[in-house]
């Protein structure tokens, strides 16, 4: 008995450490968060003017440039990840309210981010190339799917604070609540929880419709010097960087989560529709307010190109 409370003891203890580091970690970042974001929008200048002298150097013959130009793109998306970014704080929020599998919130989060590289240069392709824009033309099309993209997002909020609700939607099924005979209702399991294809598709859409600025930038410069096909290769490599660092993200929250229920089972499992409730309900909400903040925070339109605005 005295074991069985000591571990209980332990439980609490440490999930109350975890809990106030979270907090205090929340403090900081809120305190220096204008100072956090300066600097990676500093580092994300340097990191531009670095590309583009790869592609410059390429450009030349020397062949050391393609190279560099391939690897300076992967740790640019590696590093791109860690700043903040639509994608990242949709996955979070999202694995965060819904008990996916990891399998599948990593093939989520790697087709979202590929998905981005891909519109990136389509974008260019058509208006850039085929309709031949002019770089103020751009800016004002990127700018617009800025937009598009923060109401995707907000509709996804919205679709959480349904099913928070009980509020049914035909595009998305509701998981359903484990049962085991004895009675109760338990925390639902991790396959009947999983969010189906649909969910798969909107979460891909919302996070991949939004073309990186760097890859933006970069696709335009090398379609100007005549190396276009050296530019789609340097923004998948991004692509896959960026990948990467939120697909370690994605497995950080899905371990926290899960955590999370094994250290409180046993009140999880009494208030198991409550608290899966307040999940989806909190989580639609803060998409929303995200939303409403990215909407009224995106780049304004340049006349002479974003490619200005990002320092090149």
């Amino acid at each position: 008995m005295s074991n069985v409370l000591s571990r209980k003891a332990e439980h609490k203890i440490a999930t109350g450490v975890i809990g106030l580091s979270i907090m205090a970690m929340l403090c900081l970042l809120i305190y220096y968060w204008q100072d956090f974001v300066q600097y990676c929008f500093s580092v994300q200048i340097t990191l531009h003017r670095y590309l583009v002298l790869y592609l410059l150097q390429q450009n030349s013959q020397q062949l050391s440039g393609g190279l560099m130009l391939i690897v300076g793109s992967f740790i640019y998306g590696l590093l791109h990840a860690i700043g903040p970014g639509h994608g990242k704080f949709v996955i979070t929020t999202f694995l965060a309210t819904h008990r996916e599998k990891l399998q599948a919130s990593r093939l989520i989060t790697l087709s979202g981010s590929l998905m981005q590289g891909v519109v990136a240069v389509v974008f260019v392709v058509v208006l850039a190339i085929m309709f031949n824009l002019s770089t103020g033309d751009l800016s004002r099309s990127r700018y617009w799917i800025e937009k598009v993209n923060a109401l995707l997002i907000a509709a996804f909020g919205v679709v959480l604070i349904c099913r928070a609700l009980g509020i049914k939607l035909r595009l998305f099924k509701r998981g359903r609540q484990a049962a085991c005979g004895c009675g109760h209702h338990h925390y639902p399991a991790e396959h009947a929880l999983s969010t189906g294809w649909r969910n798969a598709i909107w979460l891909t859409l919302t996070i991949g419709i939004r073309p990186c600025s760097g890859a933006l930038m970069i696709l335009v410069f090398s379609n100007a010097i005549g190396m276009f096909s050296w530019g789609v290769a340097a923004v998948m490599a991004m692509s896959l960087g960026t990948a990467l660092s939120i697909i370690v993200l994605a497995s950080l929250v899905h371990y926290a989560r899960e955590w999370m229920i094994a250290a409180n089972s046993r009140r999880v499992s009494q208030s198991a529709a409550s608290a899966a409730q307040l999940a989806l309900l909190v989580g639609g909400v803060v998409l929303i307010v995200f939303a409403l903040v990215l909407f009224n925070t995106v780049i304004p339109v340049s006349a002479n190109g974003d490619f200005i605005t990002a320092g090149c």
